[in-house]
């Protein structure tokens, strides 16, 4: 045999182990989440950026339609799942997820947390809050509807839209907000509303994007979403309605699945996530609110956000118990 060729095929032969040997060494972390997170434009890459800086790791975020989505996709592979955390879950569908039993304790204990309400979970470690609202574009809209009750007072031709609950987060959030502040009457909000609702979205992406394209008068979204246009267009254009009712809060969540292989490595993911340094990322890319008080402080553009006071939240176990109710009260008004 050639002694050129012998000393190639040698060389091939010591490259690959020492590819097989960096593969064990520097373990990938898949972590499922939804695409807005995972975009060149959210906070997923500079997360990755950073996380890796650190863990002699590789980061690989999987991008789905929705954190339902990503939840699903999980349970469709089960213990085959390549996943090791689903991240963008809330505290109103952390309850279906405990239910899959996908998922394992973090183990962590976190100090420091700037949040609405005191947090104790012992599976699911907080990722960002916000509140929902409804956004429009004030050159356009100059008088914005201010409760749930005006909404449905407004003309038909006046459009809305909106995201599948069953789908989408923010989707859900509408459902949990009109329960929260009206109760047993919020069928009757919901039927109020109808016609104004131009379609129903899969996702949040699908209904801005129809919403600043013109399609539509206001778009389900956040309080801080107007931050954005602020900050990175220097546009003021944008605002949110200020609600009488007040507005729901939602609390972003990551966990860890039981199907990981990687379980220690997705714990110190969720360590570096409530981190001042990953925390500095949350706010002007994912556009909602630390969970602990990042490098840097907010930028100055998130004191101008509406108030959301007040913020309403149910309880976690009503919620669990009666999501699928509720979701069908609406969908009974919608249809």
């Amino acid at each position: 045999m050639n002694r050129f060729f012998t000393a190639s095929l040698c060389a091939v032969a010591l490259g690959a182990v020492a590819v097989q040997a960096q593969a064990q060494e520097n373990p990938t972390l898949t972590i499922y989440t939804y695409d807005a997170f995972a975009a060149s434009w959210g906070p997923g890459p500079a997360l990755k950026e950073g996380f890796e800086a650190q863990c002699d790791c590789e980061v690989n975020f999987v991008a789905t339609d929705s954190s339902i989505g990503a939840l699903r996709r999980a349970q469709l592979e089960g213990d085959d799942t390549s996943a090791d955390i689903i991240l963008g879950l809330d505290t109103a569908t952390v309850g279906e997820a405990m239910a899959t039993g996908l998922f394992v304790e973090h183990g962590l204990e976190f100090e420091g947390l700037d949040l609405p309400l005191d947090w104790t979970d012992a599976v699911f470690a907080p990722v960002d809050y916000g509140y929902f609202a409804f956004v429009y574009n004030s050159e356009i809209v100059d008088n914005p509807p201010a409760s749930f009750e005006e909404l449905a007072a407004m003309p038909d031709d006046f459009k809305i839209v909106i995201q599948d609950p069953r789908a989408s987060t923010p989707g859900l959030g509408l459902v949990l907000w009109i329960k929260a502040a009206y109760g047993d009457g919020a069928i009757d909000i919901w039927r109020g509303i109808a016609p104004n609702v131009l379609t129903v979205t899969n996702g949040w992406s699908e209904s801005y994007d129809l919403f600043l394209s013109g399609e539509a008068d206001m778009v389900l979204s956040y309080t801080t979403s107007p931050a954005y246009h602020l900050i990175a267009e220097d546009d003021d254009r944008f605002a949110a309605a200020r609600f009488d009712e007040g507005h729901y809060t939602q609390i972003e969540v990551a966990g860890i699945l039981s199907a990981s292989e990687n379980q220690d490595l997705a714990r110190d993911f969720l360590a570096y996530l409530v981190s001042p340094q990953a925390q500095a990322v949350i706010p002007e890319t994912n556009w909602m609110y630390p969970v602990v008080e990042p490098e840097g402080g907010l930028h100055e553009g998130f004191a101008q956000m509406i108030d959301p006071d007040p913020a309403l939240l149910l309880d976690s176990d009503a919620v669990t118990q009666n999501t699928r109710a509720w979701i069908e009260e609406a969908f009974s008004a919608l249809r």
